[in-house]
């Protein structure tokens, strides 16, 4: 099987399978992805794309496969105020980790110099599963197919010519 495109989230349409992908692997041009009923389904995409929890992918049949976003490990960062809360995602914005930004929460991917460093800083921080959705999708393209202006990404070149 082979999707070429995919269709936004929409948690009430059918879908006849789905696939579980972490943040990653939610943002790829050109994967093979193993689905829920154990069939092959080649990712192939014009472009890369951001994929969110309850996105489709539509094959050359006809069948739609649900994204659904896997958990991770976490760290989920609060604390005692907001004005120390934005401090603490200044630092991490500093540091350009994809960081998903809930409420009073931060979210960011597990790593014990990290969780020091905000500790130090007077975050709380606990260890969490959960899926991750940082902020601007795929190391900041957004959920438009990465043409907006960001200063492209600081960690793996253009997304565009990477991960195929």
């Amino acid at each position: 099987m082979r999707a070429t495109h995919i269709l936004p989230h929409d948690h009430a349409a059918m879908a006849d399978d789905s696939v579980l992908l972490d943040f990653d692997g939610r943002h790829r041009r050109r994967m093979m992805l193993t689905t829920e009923n154990g069939a092959e389904l080649l990712l192939d995409l014009p472009e890369t794309v951001a994929l969110a929890d309850g996105d489709r992918l539509v094959t050359e049949d006809g069948q739609h496969i649900r994204v659904v976003a896997k958990p991770e490990a976490l760290m989920e960062v609060s604390a005692a105020d907001p004005a120390r809360l934005v401090r603490l995602a200044w630092h991490v914005g500093n540091r350009h980790l994809p960081t998903e930004i809930a409420g009073e929460t931060l979210y960011l991917r597990h790593d014990h110099v990290i969780a020091a460093m905000l500790e130090q800083l007077g975050a709380t921080v606990r260890f969490v599963d959960r899926p991750f959705n940082p902020e601007g999708g795929a190391y900041g393209h957004g959920r438009t197919h990465g043409h907006d202006h960001h200063d492209h990404d600081h960690h793996h070149g253009h997304g565009h010519h990477h991960h195929d």
